[in-house]
């Protein structure tokens, strides 16, 4: 399939020939070896942090686990991100227990919530219509978005890029809130034991804090830990597509340039794989969604040389700058919401 850039030029993206070298390398099958190791981490060190917290009962020092808590609630959900994605177990059935597990009972995260709205952000990343993490809302990403701003709305929308990390801390808080008002609709396929297993994960929660630190250190601790949580994610998923192009017709319909140009990679090794769970190589992980996180940086180079032989743009940069240019993004858009009205001149006597 092929298109055209806006130069004109003619873009041959070639998506099959690509996914056939992908599966010849072998770079889709799994790798539940490596899952194994970064699942007995990941539980390994939220039991050490709760057993910690036991030993430091009713001490202000137990404040110092709570960011620990929320970085280590954030590598968990990256877990459940990549077995939603199929990346852990094939099997179906297996899928939904594990993310169930990792997402509701120890993230409090609703999994069937979350499904839907990252499947519609893969099939259509950064498309202002179909793409939910670019709709409307506390943020907005497009300046025909901001310029229908109104009220108490424009002065946020101006200072969106300021805003951007302080409001950051409530996502822990505003994710569970989205996944709870989704499950009290119908539409969800395992909405009761969903509701069950987040109701579960609130008692447990409570349960630690309550029983191992005063009510106000709890607070404290609760606070801390969320807002954390919120930042890392928000700090993982922001660098991937903000401020990248809205796809034009013509790229939305092929599914490589769809996805290769409406993303970003950070550039970096294991310990950034680490420590962004991968979605640091969200040009790959874009294009085979259901690739083994290592298998990744395995497969970047023969992406990046695929794309390089057509012509085809393949955005990456550092972490700090992916931040420069999504927060310049949104200084930019905020630019175009509504000004203060003028005063109004007195009328000459």
């Amino acid at each position: 399939m092929s298109t055209s850039d806006p130069r004109g030029a003619v873009l041959r993206s070639d998506y099959g020939e690509l996914v056939r070298e992908i599966r010849q390398r072998g770079l889709l099958h799994p790798r539940p070896a490596f899952y194994i190791r970064l699942g007995i981490l990941a539980l390994g060190a939220l039991a050490a942090l709760v057993l910690l917290l036991f030993l430091l009962r009713d001490s202000w020092w137990a404040l110092l686990l709570a960011p620990a808590f929320g970085v280590v609630s954030a590598q968990i959900a990256f877990l459940s991100h990549d077995a939603a994605h199929h990346q852990v177990v094939r099997s179906r059935r297996l899928t939904t227990a594990l993310c169930l597990t990792l997402g509701n009972l120890l993230n409090g995260l609703s999994y069937g919530w979350w499904t839907a709205k990252h499947d519609a952000h893969h099939s259509h990343p950064n498309d202002l219509d179909s793409d939910p993490d670019v709709a409307v809302g506390v943020f907005v990403f497009d300046a025909d978005q901001a310029r229908q701003r109104r009220g108490g709305s424009v002065w946020m929308t101006r200072h969106q890029a300021a805003l951007f990390f302080p409001l950051l801390t409530l996502e822990g808080f505003n994710l569970r809130a989205e996944g709870i008002r989704a499950l009290l609709r119908p539409g969800i396929a395992h909405r009761w034991a969903e509701s069950l297993l987040l109701l579960c994960h609130l008692v447990l929660y409570l349960t630690l804090v309550l029983s191992t630190l005063t009510w106000l250190q709890a607070i404290v601790f609760v606070v801390i830990h969320q807002a954390v949580l919120g930042v890392y994610l928000g700090s993982s998923f922001a660098p991937s597509h903000k401020g990248m192009p809205v796809p034009t017709a013509e790229e939305a319909a092929d599914p490589l340039l769809r996805q290769v140009l409406c993303s970003r990679n950070i550039r970096g090794g294991p310990f950034t794989d680490l420590a962004l769970g991968g979605l640091n190589l969200q040009i790959e992980h874009h294009l085979f969604p259901n690739m083994p996180r290592p298998n990744l940086r395995l497969a970047q180079p023969v992406v990046r040389q695929h794309c390089q032989e057509r012509g085809i743009p393949y955005p990456e940069t550092t972490l700090l700058a992916s931040y420069r240019l999504a927060l310049g993004h949104l200084h930019q858009v905020g630019l175009a919401a509504p000004g203060p009205s003028a005063p109004r001149k007195k009328a000459t006597p």
